[in-house]
């Protein structure tokens, strides 16, 4: 019995350094990055979507509003109260639908972390969650013209916890900060994906989501994003994993939209501004945009 307990040991001890070796270089230039925008840029970044002129840009202003969406470094709790103090000053609701949208899918950290996938599934992350960004704009403008969308009244934009007046001080603060909230996360993933490694066979979770069944493994990965999905950091050993194991580009994409789209904490986030009946478009679109954007990374990267 304890033979049996010290070879599984041994091994899983192996997945898990193999897995912490390949990711942690991308986590650590990922919370370095992220806290350097989240202190020097982060203002910045806010006060550009405000300073965009409604009447050069018109509609078009949901692509740099999406783009600002993935630059900003706050979480959606963060990003709510200050689109709500965007729209006390004028900014357009379709706008604001893009910046928010975008804003909850990605965020710069996030995107040094999805490095580790490779420049294919980097490539698909970041281009769909822009254009997510902006299909939410359009549709919010071509839909909801007439209607009034968000109910931000009562939302007070966050305690911003960057104040100590001596910089390198204030971006050491923010560092570890940054640690704490994804270290963990990272660490269960890392977990988790060596003991996907170990006991569940590669051939069973390609017969369910690799290329051999498409459309059902798209349909499963989209529904798995919703209770899986916690931290997107930690997300991406246990993806690592997946695509090595046999996942489909297409699977893979659907979970990466519907998991930080539905993610517990951001629901209760988007609930508060949208009342039920948006809130209920809101998870139709999350969805059929997942699937939609897995199907076209299938089709995409099986022509290349």
């Amino acid at each position: 019995m304890w033979e049996i307990l010290e070879r599984e040991g041994i091994y899983l001890w192996f997945y898990f350094s193999i897995q912490l070796k390949q990711i942690f270089l991308y986590w650590v230039i990922g919370i370095m990055a992220g806290s350097v925008i989240s202190v020097f840029a982060k203002a910045k970044i806010h006060a550009a979507l405000s300073r965009i002129d409604d009447r050069k840009w018109g509609l078009f202003g949901i692509f740099p509003a999406s783009l600002l969406g993935i630059l900003s470094p706050l979480c959606m709790y963060g990003t709510i109260p200050i689109a709500a103090s965007f729209a006390a000053k004028g900014v357009r609701e379709d706008w604001l639908a893009s910046f928010m949208m975008s804003s909850m899918l990605l965020n710069p950290q996030l995107i040094l972390y999805s490095a580790a996938l490779g420049k294919t599934m980097l490539t698909i992350r970041i281009v769909t969650c822009l254009l997510c960004g902006v299909s939410a704009g359009l549709l919010l403008h071509f839909c909801f013209r007439k209607k009034k969308f968000f109910r931000f009244e009562g939302m007070q934009e966050p305690e911003n916890h960057d104040t100590d007046p001596r910089m390198p001080v204030r971006l050491l603060k923010n560092i570890w900060r940054n640690i704490k909230v994804t270290g963990p996360y990272f660490l269960v993933g890392i977990v988790l994906s060596a003991l996907f490694q170990r006991y569940v066979p590669a051939e069973s979770f390609a017969s369910l989501f690799g290329e051999g069944n498409k459309g059902f493994g798209l349909l499963m990965a989209a529904t798995l994003g919703v209770p899986m999905y916690v931290c997107g950091g930690g997300t991406i050993p246990l993806l690592m994993t997946w695509l090595n194991q046999g996942m489909s580009y297409g699977a893979a994409t659907s979970f990466m939209l519907t998991g930080p789209a539905t993610k517990i904490t951001n629901l209760g986030a988007v609930k508060i501004v949208l009342g039920m009946r948006h809130f209920l478009y809101y998870l139709l679109f999350v969805m059929l945009y997942a699937l939609l954007c897995g199907g076209v990374a299938e089709l995409i990267v099986n022509e290349n």
